[in-house]
């Protein structure tokens, strides 16, 4: 590195060191479910900083009429919700603008993976909360571990359930804290059946869908691996050592396949999360994918998944090339990839054929290279 590139880099860590000091501090729970406890002991921590003098403000908080927790609201400093008409009807949303002005040190806000109602600044809570740390406000928030984008389909296999609101992973990674709220699943059953997390109406059905136990122990062991990944890197950028490995760089290959395309994203999102590492999403555009004859419905799949890849902190290359091994090389020796990442093809049997070539040339090209290879099911 010469002398001007080294000024250079130093010039950048100062910056990022004043922006960091201005931005304001990240705290979230993370739970397996509803019910663990998460709200109740963001409270618990109000009133512990209310105590120790610090300007700490209720933003948003949903108690669902649990006792417990309403009965903790009694002595903090709560800002009224902002009423929004949609649709006829009187809705409440946090208020932003007042939180801002009043400038807390501290700010609860519940529900990270909140929708917003249509006509809001933000369409999602976690992008009000990024806001708000903007503004050199501290946040304490939660989120359960079924609203975490790449887990989407993880969550879905276990639970039958397709998750609508999601947070992308590298909010996540912006937190300064992150602490899980655990239960066992007998304990978290019993505070159902107790009718400490929904009303009694709902407890028989929620015991026969999500509340089951093989479930919940699914959900806890993911929600455990969440925050031990979240622990680890918070060391590996922390915590100086001398015999520093060689970083890991990901490389997502996609086609226009929509749903071989979401799982390649997924599955190296979390991977690139595990090792606290930059990945970035490739699509190389054969001449039989140019824009004029690509069918909408895979270009309209493209877009989205360009947008799930950068919403979980990805970069997107594009490239157009009718040597796809090649490019793909090229690619991963320019951004400097430890591993590539690609989809397992599940074709016909001469598409499965070419495809096949395609790894064949792929791993030729690799065999005098550092990179590895990981063809994911």
């Amino acid at each position: 590195m010469s002398e001007q590139e080294e000024k250079e880099k130093n010039v950048e860590y100062f910056l990022d060191l004043i922006k960091r000091s201005k931005r304001g501090k990240f705290k979230v729970y993370i739970g397996m479910s509803a019910g663990v406890g998460k709200t109740f002991r963001m409270l618990q921590e109000a009133h512990s900083l209310l105590k120790n003098n610090i300007h700490v403000l209720i933003g948003f908080i949903e108690t669902h009429n649990r006792q417990e927790t309403q009965a903790l609201l009694e002595g903090l400093p709560v800002v009224p919700r902002r009423q929004v008409f949609y649709k006829g009807k009187s809705l409440e949303e946090m208020d932003m603008q007042a939180i801002i002005q009043a400038r807390p040190d501290v700010v609860i806000v519940d529900e990270l993976a909140h929708t917003n109602i249509p006509g809001s600044k933000n369409e999602k809570r976690w992008q009000d909360v990024v806001e708000l740390l903007e503004n050199g406000i501290n946040v304490i928030s939660a989120v359960n571990i079924q609203h975490i984008e790449s887990l989407n389909k993880d969550i879905q296999d276990i639970t039958g359930i397709d998750i609508r609101e999601r947070v992308p992973d590298n909010v996540l990674r912006m937190a300064d804290e992150v602490v899980n709220i655990d239960l066992t699943a007998d304990e978290l059953i019993a505070r159902l059946k107790e009718g400490k997390i929904y009303d009694s109406a709902k407890v028989e059905t929620a015991l026969k869908n999500f509340f089951q136990s093989e479930k919940i122990l699914q959900l806890r062991e993911l929600a455990l691996k969440e925050v031990a990944s979240q622990v680890e890197r918070k060391i590996e950028s922390e915590v100086h050592t001398t015999s520093r490995l060689k970083p890991e760089r990901f490389l997502a290959c996609i086609s226009s396949n929509d749903e071989s395309a979401r799982k390649v994203i997924r599955k190296t999102a979390r991977l690139a999360s595990y090792y606290n590492s930059q990945w970035k999403v490739v699509y190389i555009q054969t001449p039989t994918e140019s824009n004029d004859k690509i069918p909408l419905a895979a270009q309209r799949h493209l877009i989205n998944n360009f947008k799930l890849a950068t919403e979980l902190g990805a970069e997107v290359i594009r490239r157009e090339n009718k040597q796809i091994a090649k490019t793909i090389f090229d690619i991963a020796v320019e951004q400097k990839a430890t591993t590539i990442c690609i989809g397992k093809p599940h074709f016909s049997l001469i598409k499965s054929i070419l495809s096949n070539t395609i790894i064949d040339q792929l791993l030729i090209r690799l065999a005098g290279s550092d990179i590895d290879l990981i063809i994911l099911s």
